[in-house]
């Protein structure tokens, strides 16, 4: 077998959204959020089923999985493979808009059920040393939570390091699968839930089709694109902060070779300035 990169958007999505094989997220879901055996997830409608992106200009809009379980509660699980500046913002907003919008003006705010989001990144956002987070509304004081309907959860991908071996909650296999399945060439022996068995099944591109496979190579060159544009970005805020720090220095009229030292700009970058 050989297997995807899940964290690849046509992997993500075929894996996760497929409306035949819906006890993949089922299982992943009741294993990430651990709810109680009696909000166990029994049931999940996909709100946005997989399909292959079509294809304008180059570009292909691919938005991750969105499902509802069989008591309304409201799900959104996505990929994200770098570390995009406003993250943070860009998940509340997204999270509030998939909760307000599900009832129209004029309708009873009672009918508003809990909206819960799941982000796996691939890459470090909170200063939590464990690889799960959860985020909730709660009074800072008491750690009363009156306001229950929403909530945060992000699997860090780098902290977790769990060898095969070692694996032994689902947890840490759903975890590694999506880190590690496009290093491995079988299916684990210690990989006994009917979900994530199934999970590996369709993570299989030796049975995928021509189509597929086309679209998973798209994804794969979009995303590098999409990570190299953002490190440039992120250096040139880095450079821009560094400019605006020796301008305030050299006016102040302090000497060149302390102000290389402070900023890390050269010698002809700050006579520039």
């Amino acid at each position: 077998m050989k297997f995807a990169d899940v964290k690849n958007d046509i992997a993500f999505r075929k894996i996760f959204g497929n409306e035949n094989k819906k006890e993949v997220l089922i299982s992943f879901l009741n294993a990430i959020l651990d709810f109680e055996e009696k909000h166990k997830i029994t049931d999940v409608t996909i709100l946005n089923p997989y399909q292959l992106p079509k294809f304008r200009d180059g570009k292909a809009t691919i938005i991750d999985v969105k499902a509802k379980d069989q008591s309304g509660r409201e799900f959104i699980v996505e990929m994200q493979v770098a570390d995009a500046l406003g993250f943070s913002k860009r998940v509340l907003y997204y999270t509030s808009q998939g909760y307000v919008s599900q009832i129209d003006r004029g309708e009873f705010y009672d009918k508003l059920n809990p909206t819960i989001f799941i982000g796996i990144l691939d890459f470090t956002l909170t200063k939590n040393p464990k690889y799960i987070s959860r985020h909730r509304i709660l009074d800072v004081e008491t750690g009363e939570r009156i306001m229950e309907d929403m909530e945060f959860n992000f699997i860090e991908l780098p902290k977790f390091n769990v060898e095969k071996k070692n694996l032994k909650t689902l947890v840490e296999k759903w975890v590694f699968f999506i880190k590690e399945a496009e290093n491995l060439e079988v299916i684990p022996d210690e990989i006994d839930d009917a979900g994530l068995r199934s999970a590996f099944e369709q993570a299989n591109i030796q049975a995928w089709s021509p189509e597929e496979l086309e679209a998973y190579d798209y994804a794969g060159l979009r995303e590098t694109e999409d990570r190299l544009r953002l490190e440039k970005a992120k250096a040139d805020a880095i450079k821009e902060n560094q400019i605006k720090i020796a301008r305030q220095m050299k006016s102040k009229g302090m000497d060149i070779s302390i102000i290389t030292e402070m900023t890390g700009l050269t010698t002809d970058e700050i006579n520039e300035i």
